[in-house]
């Protein structure tokens, strides 16, 4: 089985293949895909997976290392009475507005004599001004 056919098979590229062939493995990606191209590897020719991948590890003697977690920077100057400070002015804002609706003049509650006054001191219609000026009836 030419390398051209086992990269088909496995669909592994062929420069990854041909990198395993001359055990260039650290021109290949990273760790976890050169285990996954081995085993892919061995079980196209008929090898046990296992075996291979052990060999692997025994050749490269890779030093497993934890990473040590990253801390965030935390933010001076910031803490929870900004976001009290929003709630309350909007608070206020909400009830600013509903003490509004609730106190706003209506017209039908409107007293008899400020209805009688706005009703005075607009201006008469014009169909019913020039009616009046005409003398026609």
């Amino acid at each position: 089985m030419s390398l051209e056919e086992v990269a088909r098979a496995t669909r592994v590229p062929l420069a990854s293949m041909e990198r395993i062939e001359a055990g260039q493995f650290d021109e290949l990606p990273g760790e976890v895909f050169v285990r996954g191209f081995l085993r892919s590897y061995a079980r196209a020719v008929d090898i046990p997976g296992d075996e291979v991948l052990a060999r692997y590890t025994a050749s490269r003697r890779i030093a497993w290392v934890t990473p040590l977690p990253i801390s965030t920077p935390v933010r001076p100057g910031r803490s929870g009475r900004f976001g009290v400070a929003i709630a309350f002015v909007l608070l206020l804002f909400l009830f600013a507005l509903a003490l509004s609706i609730v106190l706003k003049p209506r017209s039908h509650d409107m007293p008899q004599e400020l209805s009688l006054r706005s009703r005075v001191g607009s201006p008469l219609p014009a169909s019913s001004a020039s009616g009046a000026s005409d003398g026609r009836a």
